[in-house]
């Protein structure tokens, strides 16, 4: 009886999932031709009756792609190859984990609602860590092996975001969340622990990364009176890291990102970078497909001019975005601020304006000018120049961007070495000694 009761109650969620009856549709996933949506979505809940939790999954994988599909049918993209190929790069992981990697299936937990009930003390206020477009966000605890909730301050700390259903974030995006976190594993990507799908109830459980986002770094809390800029170089490591996520994501994954943003970027306990939030990611064009059509999403000021000009979707809005990001780390200036003279509130044109006319200077945050090599901070003002570009075809890809930090790093690192040198010299000359051991 009880395992009747708790069925029913899951199923209850998948039926919201599947919604109303669509039209017929050409799908790519061998269920044969001309099978309606409907057919395929009442096989998929059939399924939850013998399957286990991981049908959740599946069926999440699987409504995502069905919905891909409808759209390039409507368009006329109607080539299965390059859809073959992402089936068979995440059936064989063949990227090192420390490059990233696909998991060849889901690895999540799925989390009664009355366990992350407990593991934030049912959803405790003192326990928020603030909100975004999902909802409210909480910190949670639970034991790193059993994965069972445990009191507060013991076991491991955990992020558990849940959805508001009245939020400007729908179903479709804790849907999309799950589709490539679950599978989407790399360094600086934070890592999706498990979901909770109750009824109407829609959550998400994350590792917890303990030094806040990046735009804190930058703009820090009103009233916060402690708040101290990150210094040069962790804003090179940070930028680095971020650019390799954003990179294993086009080239290994064929995802963009879409909502590429200092909030969005986390930063763990050594201030590595670890991007969040995937629920606007979106597939790669596929086939002969230059771009995907879709609604304009994203976050006013990172989002390319052509873009939403166009709703032509490519992997170098999210280079433009990461151009944003640059000038936003040299500047402390937000990607918008209406605060400012007309020509001036949106950051990337006015930047990149004055970057090209040479007076990058005036771009520069105060606590940047004269403290940091000047040829460091230059090559970054140049890229996110080039990131920004109104052009597409004139903004590098993020391979290019990643080596170009990847030099830039080495380079401070180098003279981080030599200044260190140096100040050991001079403490050994001071003291009457050749060598300091």
């Amino acid at each position: 009886m009880i395992f009747v009761k708790g069925f029913s109650r899951k199923l209850g969620g998948i039926r919201a999932l599947l919604g109303p009856r669509d039209p017929p549709l050409m799908n790519h996933y061998s269920f044969g031709p001309l099978l309606s949506s409907h057919t395929i979505r009442l096989y998929l809940y059939m399924n939850i009756l013998v399957l286990n939790h991981v049908s959740v999954y599946v069926t999440c994988m699987l409504l995502i792609s069905i919905e891909v599909n409808h759209d390039c049918v409507g368009k006329g993209g109607n080539d299965t190859s390059k859809n073959s190929r992402k089936v068979s790069s995440a059936t064989t992981p063949s990227i090192p984990r420390t490059d990233g990697e696909i998991l060849p299936s889901p690895n999540l937990e799925s989390f009664d609602y009355s366990e992350l009930k407990e593991a934030t003390c049912n959803f405790c206020q003192d326990f928020v860590l603030g909100k975004d477009g999902f909802g409210l966000v909480f910190k949670g605890w639970i034991d790193e092996h059993s994965l069972k909730p445990v009191r507060p301050e013991t076991g491991m700390p955990i992020v558990v975001k849940r959805l508001n259903q009245k939020g400007s974030r729908g179903q479709q995006e804790w849907l999309a969340e799950i589709k490539y976190m679950g599978q989407l594993h790399h360094p600086n990507l934070v890592k999706l622990i498990g979901y909770c799908l109750e009824d109407d109830l829609r959550l998400l459980v994350y590792e917890f990364v303990p030094n806040g986002n990046l735009e804190y770094h930058l703009f820090g809390r009103a009233g916060d009176s402690y708040f101290q800029p990150l210094s040069w170089d962790l804003y090179v490591k940070v930028s680095h890291g971020a650019a390799k996520a954003l990179a294993f994501l086009h080239y290994k994954a064929d995802v963009i990102y879409r909502d590429f943003k200092t909030s969005n970027i986390l930063l763990d306990s050594n201030y590595n970078p670890k991007l969040t939030d995937l629920g606007l990611a979106k597939d790669g064009p596929i086939g002969c497909n230059t771009h995907v059509s879709t609604r304009v999403l994203g976050t006013e000021g990172y989002a390319a001019p052509e873009y939403i000009r166009t709703g032509h979707l490519t992997a170098k809005n999210d280079v433009y975005s990461f151009g944003v990001v640059l000038l936003e780390m040299l500047s402390g200036r937000r990607a918008i601020d209406r605060n400012k003279p007309s020509e001036e509130q949106m950051l990337a044109p006015h930047a990149k304006r004055t970057i090209n006319m040479r007076k990058f200077s005036q771009v520069l945050h105060p606590s940047i000018l004269g403290q940091y090599p000047k040829s460091s901070v230059l090559k970054v003002a140049q890229l996110a120049s080039q990131c920004v570009s109104d052009e597409p075809n004139f903004r590098p890809n993020m391979k290019d961007v990643v080596e170009v930090l990847e030099e830039l790093q080495k380079s401070n690192d180098n003279e981080r070495c030599k200044s260190s040198k140096l100040r050991k010299s001079s403490i050994a000359s001071k003291y009457g000694r050749k060598t300091l051991r």
